[in-house]
This record gives structure tokens, sequence and C-alpha cells, in this order.
């Protein structure tokens, strides 16, 4: 028996570059300053970018969030609570190359109900960052 599998398209540079705008036209509006990561479905950077104005850390933090909704493939906004003591992720052990982070600001890319991709946004308060990632893929379906 043979099994064929449907081919998705993966994030191309051209779909990173978009969510970043997006983002950032999204942070711009509210008068704040983000760092904003995208990564492909195997963790690759494909666009990233920080505002001369945004903290440093905002840069390691976006990147953080991003590869954290990309391992678990759920926007970290959802993983909040689940990390607080006698949640499921409590003492989630890890032995990836990069630490998770669970903080609201990363979100998943899907194409065709299948992860391509994940963006994260750091540097403003948590719930607006989810805000401008979500607006991002959002614009981008």
């Amino acid at each position: 028996m043979s099994t064929t599998a449907t081919a998705v398209a993966p994030l191309t540079t051209q779909d990173a570059e978009a969510l970043v705008d997006t983002a950032r036209r999204a942070a711009e509006a509210a008068g704040v300053t983000v760092a904003i990561t995208v990564l492909d479905a195997g963790g690759h950077l494909l666009a990233f970018r920080r505002d001369d104005r945004a903290v440093l850390i905002a840069g390691e933090t976006s990147t953080r969030k991003a590869f954290t909704a990309l391992q678990l493939n759920t926007p970290t906004a959802d993983l909040v609570n689940a990390v607080q003591p006698g949640g499921p992720f409590h003492t989630l052990p890890t032995a990836l190359d990069r630490p998770l982070l669970f903080i609201a600001g990363g979100v998943p890319v899907h194409r065709d109900g299948r992860l391509i991709g994940a963006i994260g946004v750091g540097g403003a308060a948590p719930e607006q960052d989810h805000g401008f990632a979500t607006a991002a893929v959002e614009a981008l379906a």
C-alpha cells in the first residue's frame, strides 16, 4: 500500500519578514519598542528585529519565546499557568540547547494545519507581546 504525503509550503523569509513587519507596526502603534524573532520549523532563525530603544535582553527573550512556542506547538500565553507549582510543567526537565520561556509573546505559525515556525515578541508587557505576535500570525493567514 502506498501512502502519499501532503506537501506543506514552508515558512519563507518573505513570510518571516511579513510577520516581523506586522508585529513591528502593531508595537509602534502602541508606542512600545520590542524585539521580534521568527524561527522556521527546525528552529532556525529566519528574521530578527530589535528596535534600538528596546532593552538588550528583549532580543534573547523574543528568541526564547519563539523557541518555546515552536517546541511545544502552543502559544506561550497558554503555558503560563502550566509552570506554576502544581502545574503539569512545573518540573519539566529540558535537555534542549536553549531554555524554554513561559511568558506570553511566543506564537506558533501553522499552514494547512501543520507547524511551520514560530514568532516571538519581547520587550513590552507580556500581554502586549502576545497581542503583537498573534496579530502578525493572523495577518499572515
